[in-house]
């Protein structure tokens, strides 16, 4: 098994498809989901259903050749830093300009091409969530691309308010830059580690 194999599912994976783990000083399994902790790491699928059954079945013990401890919470630890580390990378778009918030500049930001992706809260309204989606179906056949720009739902509801507070919001755009990818791109994780079971093989984005 090379070192970016996933200890449940065995198959191979690139470190950024992969959540790193690494064992503490005290024994522990900790994740580590910059990759920069030091010693020995496994690596799992970013889904919760492959976390849990890696501590259900004692797997880590097994990937790390010795007895180690994993949290039985261990799966909502990793679901808890994903979701920091989402509204930490929002927070620094919004510095930098690539975060933009409310249904017109949205609106505008999808039909100038300017978005890389839209956000709705969890609590949106559906007749929001419906205009915006109008607008990015009608940018998709203007530019002739193959598809709608992404539309992401990472976020549970009461989520954006206690993680964000005056940066709540219930639609968003993020926009070309450095923080707006690293923002897509966790958000992107996030959706994908809250897949259901059974459900591991669906996008990660929403088209429709």
């Amino acid at each position: 098994m090379n070192d970016r194999t996933c200890i449940v599912t065995r198959k191979a994976g690139e470190a950024d498809d992969l959540i790193r783990f690494v064992t503490g000083p005290d024994g522990q399994v900790v994740p580590d989901l910059k990759r920069e902790l030091p010693g020995r790491g496994c690596w799992v699928t970013p889904e919760r259903w492959a976390v849990d059954k890696a501590v259900a079945k004692g797997l880590f013990s097994r990937a790390f050749k010795q007895k180690v401890e994993a949290p039985a919470d261990l799966g909502q630890m990793v679901d808890m830093l994903l979701v920091r580390q989402l509204a930490g990378m929002i927070n620094m778009a919004i510095k930098a300009g690539e975060f933009v918030t409310g249904s017109a500049k949205v609106d505008l930001a999808i039909r100038s091409g300017a978005a890389l992706a839209v956000f709705h809260a969890a609590e949106a309204a559906p007749d929001g969530v419906r205009k915006l989606d109008q607008a990015r179906t009608a940018f998709m056949h203007l530019s002739e691309a193959d598809a709608p720009i992404p539309s992401l739902r990472p976020f549970e509801e009461g989520e954006i308010s206690s993680l964000l507070h005056e940066n709540a919001f219930k639609h968003a755009a993020v926009l070309a830059g450095k923080a707006g990818e690293g923002v897509v791109k966790r958000a992107i994780t996030l959706q994908r580690y809250r897949l259901e079971p059974g459900t591991e093989g669906k996008a990660a984005m929403t088209n429709t």
